[in-house]
């Protein structure tokens, strides 16, 4: 078998092929997009593995590539540049790089789900995008009103009807204000619509997969955060050991350990943000909804009110690892710890 590097681009790739006992067989750059990619390979006359590194599409690349190489390995970008330290970087060498790492089973590997999976997690940051612009909107109504002088209703009732309808209503000193208020106003509609339309639609998909039901039996954990983590996960029985899950989302501390001195720093935050920020909210949610988290948080922060963020930290941790293994067992959250029957009588 072959062993093949491809390094990636939307224009123009290089492609490098290696034998079983690592020689050259061929070095040839690609002109074009995936398209142009695969036919190169499809001319090859001999069965070959590929690999190549994750980036934008990588998905999409997978799926043509499953179709014509015997075995595809998608490569984790950041951890190649940790075994990979060279002045000397290029498209040649970098493509040599991966069918090296390749023919010595060498390749720090990435998970990569379905289709259907990739498009739920885009649609779900679709989701965080189009709220956080709503914000913006809401931040800068604010902000304009301020600048003028006009006195709003604090919190959450300046955007109800009556907020709105105040906002409309409103008379500002200059024509070009009220069009900025307008404007402001027309866009905060629309992302209203957009976000509710989303939401319905991520609403279906929760109420058709039992794993966001399951691990939203936990205190705290609403639809969002368990189809995030669902999503995310994908397939709970991929990691080796369940605390591996928090690694993979970046909730774990950094370490530099050497002999007896072991120093504990910031989380990696490797991995998807918008995971680690609903895990957070869920973490603080679960504190006051459930005595056996709140017990957890309490060990953690101790009689110390400046571990308060780490004890919040290490709660998340917690939950994701929980999270994994209902995912895993199919068991549910209990809060309390189960009865022992006593032993019947002779």
């Amino acid at each position: 078998m072959w062993y093949v590097g491809l390094d990636f681009h939307q224009r123009s790739s290089r492609i490098c092929i290696l034998d079983e006992n690592g020689k050259t067989v061929k070095e040839m750059p690609v002109r074009g997009a995936w398209p142009e990619v695969i036919a190169a390979l499809k001319e090859l006359k001999h069965g070959f593995a590929i690999c190549y590194e994750a980036s934008c599409g990588y998905g999409h690349l997978y799926d043509q590539l499953k179709r014509i190489a015997q075995h595809v390995v998608v490569a984790h970008p950041g951890q190649l540049r940790l075994i990979f330290r060279s002045k000397k970087k290029n498209d040649r060498v970098d493509a040599k790089k991966l069918a090296m790492l390749l023919l010595m089973d060498q390749v720090p590997q990435v998970h990569v789900p379905s289709v259907e999976v990739r498009s739920w997690r885009s649609f779900i940051e679709f989701r965080h995008r189009e709220v956080a612009k709503r914000t913006r909107v809401k931040n800068s109504l604010r902000s304009l009103m301020r600048g003028h002088g006009v006195l709003l209703p604090a919190g959450k009732r300046l955007w109800t009807r009556a907020g709105l309808a105040l906002l409309r209503e409103t008379e500002l000193p200059s024509p070009m204000a009220a069009v900025q208020r307008d404007l402001l106003l027309e866009e905060l509609s629309h992302l209203e619509e957009q976000i509710h339309r989303v939401t319905r639609e991520l609403d279906a998909i929760a109420r058709r997969h039992p794993g966001v039901e399951l691990v939203r039996t936990i205190p705290g954990v609403g639809p969002r955060t368990g189809e995030a983590v669902v999503a995310y996960i994908n397939e709970a029985r991929r990691f080796r050991r369940n605390k591996c899950v928090g690694s993979y989302f970046g909730l774990v501390p950094c370490q530099d350990a050497s002999g007896p001195a072991n120093r504990l720093g910031h989380i990696t935050r490797e991995g998807p943000a918008i995971v680690r920020k609903l895990l957070i909210e869920a973490a603080w949610q679960g504190v006051h909804r459930s005595a056996r988290i709140r017990a957890f948080f309490e060990r953690v922060q101790g009689q110390d009110p400046d571990r308060k963020k780490i004890a919040l930290v290490a709660t998340a941790h917690y939950l994701v690892r929980v999270m994994q293994a209902m995912l895993r067992t199919g068991e549910a959250w209990w809060d309390e710890e189960p009865a022992v029957p006593e032993p019947e009588a002779a």
